[in-house]
């Protein structure tokens, strides 16, 4: 009983704290765990959209990370307007050109959720012939930007780039 030799009490406490390290890092885990996001959100965390069978003219609807996107392919006279309209007349100003990929104008990518209270406007509908929200009323033109009503912001673009000139990554 020199104390170098370990004792049977040592063990003991060194065994002790290693069962509770074990057994509070295993209550822990599912704290922690229950934090990642569901595998179904995960799942929509990026979606590709094949653009081949998209008409001039037509807006389609995709479902990414639960939020309804719409993906329009602008007509020349569509994408002419939005071109032209006076960033005075807007009240959340933003050029057509800063809301479409460069050499791909024609296809106009926004979440169609409105910025006002989060209803989905109707497409090809409203004063400008872009989005209109019938909750409120809000009006956006072709190139997704409010131009009247009570929203106070554009509809939003997410993320998105062309895999291939038919193929659309959003996300």
């Amino acid at each position: 009983m020199n104390g170098e030799q370990p004792t049977r009490r040592d063990f003991l406490y060194i065994a002790t704290g290693a069962v509770g390290a074990v057994g509070a890092a295993a209550a822990a885990w599912p704290l922690i765990h229950q934090m990642n996001p569901d595998a179904s959100v995960q799942a929509l965390a990026s979606t590709e959209v094949d653009l081949t069978p998209v008409k001039e003219g037509q807006i389609i609807t995709v479902k990414w990370r639960g939020k309804p996107v719409f993906i329009s392919h602008r007509t020349k006279k569509e994408i002419e307007e939005a071109v032209k309209t006076p960033l005075r007349d807007l009240p959340d100003p933003q050029t057509d050109e800063s809301r479409v990929k460069k050499g791909k104008e024609q296809w106009l990518v926004v979440i169609g959720v409105c910025t006002h209270l989060g209803c989905v406007p109707l497409g090809h509908q409203g004063d400008y012939h872009g989005w209109f929200c019938p909750c409120h009323g809000s009006h956006y033109d072709t190139s997704g930007r409010i131009r009247k009503g009570p929203a106070p912001l554009n509809l939003e673009v997410p993320p998105y780039e062309f895999a291939s000139d038919t193929m659309v990554r959003i996300g």
